[in-house]
């Protein structure tokens, strides 16, 4: 088998879908790697390192492509990788389907077996490739938040940590899953006064046992919803719904009645946002405002700290990726159920029924 690692190029992206290790191991196990030269070079990983992994070195991406019988990548194609898709190519990445239908259709045009991190699911109900990128961009929320929340970046001038004599900072948090949790334990660290409401009241019960009572808890019907997000310094929009759009939670009018400098960060923004104000944003334009209210809304957040989330999302991927390389692909998908619950797109169709739901609602 070959396994091809392009260079990613989304705007601001750092990160690569494997380390040289990762190249070694695969080496080892009978694959033929194949990596875009200076792939890695933004989160540290030089082409010497793979060279002396086993992989081969290419100029284009074109190659990769064509060559390979499995591209690993960390974000989805975008229009300018489109011509390259094609049959008999199984692509393993993120993707988040259910907010791009046009890379949906062409997937499904090109006839490539599209395998998605988001929806591999473990045994035990958890989401093993997802999880370490909710885990970074949690804990970045509040660091960046803090940031945008101080007076020259256009926010209300609140310290979320406070000092005495003053109110600390109020976080508010929507949706307690692992991107929610990393969030709330950021703002704790900073000494901000925290809230999180979610529907799902073990999870809430999970938060109190956690945090020993240090984080206010409530459970996220809409006068909750409207009552504390109006009330927050720094929003963070948590909501998850694995391989579906999320959810309005946070209406228009509850941005409205925010403080003027306070800051919204929508994490669930990869599948559509849960604030109705929000929409994508970059790492060259991160910010804008809707009502005085900052927005922070970049889909490839965890692309701001290449290495660590490099190193942690590869640690995720590389026991699939062996698995696929030492099975072989429909052999490995047989065995696994895990890898199984990956695939998005398949013979030309949607087969996902989560994700051809959501594409059924889109606009």
């Amino acid at each position: 088998m070959k396994v091809g690692i392009p260079k990613e190029i989304k705007q601001g992206e750092t990160r690569v879908a494997a380390r040289p290790s990762t190249c070694k191991r695969l080496v080892q196990l009978g694959a033929d790697v194949i990596v875009q030269s200076s792939a890695g070079n933004l989160c540290g990983y030089v082409d010497e390192e793979y060279v002396k992994a086993g992989a081969t070195i290419v100029e284009k991406a074109e190659t990769v492509y064509e060559e390979a019988d499995l591209v690993v990548k960390v974000k989805e194609p975008l229009e300018q990788e489109y011509p390259l898709l094609r049959k008999d190519l199984t692509l393993f990445c993120y993707l988040h389907l259910a907010a791009v239908p046009g890379l949906a259709a062409r997937l499904k045009e090109s006839g490539t077996l599209a395998v998605c991190y988001e929806t591999i699911e473990a045994k035990d109900g958890s989401l093993p490739l997802l999880k370490p990128m909710s885990q970074v961009a949690g804990r970045l929320s509040v660091q960046l938040g803090a940031y945008y929340l101080q007076s020259p970046n256009g926010g209300s001038g609140v310290l979320l940590g406070g000092v005495p004599g003053t109110a600390s900072g109020h976080v508010v948090v929507v949706g307690s899953g692992t991107a929610g949790t990393h969030a709330c334990e950021m703002a704790i660290g900073l000494g901000a006064r925290v809230t999180v409401l979610d529907v799902n009241q073990s999870r809430l019960e999970r938060i109190d046992e956690l945090y020993g009572g240090r984080v206010a808890t409530l459970v996220a019907n809409p006068s909750n919803l409207e009552n504390y997000a109006a009330d927050a310094d720094l929003l963070v929009g948590a909501v998850l719904v694995p391989g579906g759009l999320a959810p309005n939670v946070v209406h228009a009018q509850t941005v409205k009645n925010m403080r003027e400098g306070s800051v919204v960060v929508d994490i669930a923004i990869d599948q559509g946002g849960c604030v109705e104000t929000i929409r994508p944003t970059s790492h060259e334009n991160p910010i804008y405002k809707e009502y005085g209210v900052i927005h922070y809304a970049v889909p490839n957040m965890p692309a701001l700290v290449g290495r660590t989330s490099t190193i942690a999302l590869t640690q995720a991927t590389e026991p699939y990726l062996a698995k696929l390389v030492e099975l072989g692909i429909e052999r490995a998908f047989e065995e696994d159920e895990s890898l199984r619950d990956g695939i998005n797109v398949r013979n030309g169709e949607v087969v996902h029924p989560v994700v051809r739901e959501a594409l059924k609602k889109a606009p």
